[in-house]
């Protein structure tokens, strides 16, 4: 679908800017007809600016440039999604987006069960917390239970029983985020081993 500029008397649309790798929403901008072609041309995210009344180039003052990935109209032709990659922070105050939030890979309900397991090593508090009381026990333990969970899921993999082994398969890949903790690593760094490796 077409862009339409003439939807807004000023001829400016919104453009969402997004990490094209964590998907954060990084900034709100504008574009006229003029910007957007720029932006084409050039593969760096230029704006119409408000306050200047120009085409306006993120990062042609800081160098915190955004390189172009992918540009996409929403379902009305007065929206843009532009995906990119970000040269440094993009809030003109030096924070990774302009809602003062790092912009960092979210692996959605993983991520947050990461926190939960992090708090719980944290608070040692074994008696309360499974969790807590893996981590007193030490690395051993703690691989011995991924060996298990694995073992389970295999096992289950073999029958028919769907729920038994998504259950061991939830076991396998929970204690497994323990045992990344208790190396000092997590998600992320998995996820940057396997693009090395792509």
């Amino acid at each position: 679908m077409a862009m339409d500029f003439n939807k807004n008397k000023d001829g400016l649309i919104p453009a969402i800017i997004q990490d094209a790798e964590t998907k954060n929403v990084l900034m709100l901008g504008y574009m006229d007809e003029a910007a957007l072609e720029k932006t084409r041309e050039t593969k760096k995210v230029t704006f119409f600016s408000r306050s200047k009344q120009r085409l306006w180039t993120k990062g042609e003052e800081s160098g915190n440039f955004l390189d172009l990935v992918d540009i996409k109209n929403d379902c009305d032709g007065d929206t843009l999604l532009i995906s990119v990659n970000p040269q440094g922070p993009t809030c003109h105050k030096g924070s990774d987006t302009c809602w003062n939030e790092e912009n960092n890979p979210n692996f959605g309900f993983l991520s947050q069960l990461e926190k939960v397991i992090g708090q719980r090593r944290e608070e040692g508090d074994g008696k309360a917390s499974y969790v807590a009381s893996l981590f007193e026990k030490g690395i051993n333990k703690i691989a011995q239970k991924v060996g298990e969970e694995a073992v389970e899921v295999v096992i289950e993999a073999k029958d028919d029983n769907t729920e038994l082994f998504l259950n061991e398969s939830a076991d396998l890949l929970f204690h497994y985020l323990v045992l990344l903790q208790a190396k000092g690593f997590g998600l992320v760094d998995i996820v940057d081993t396997l693009k090395a490796r792509h």
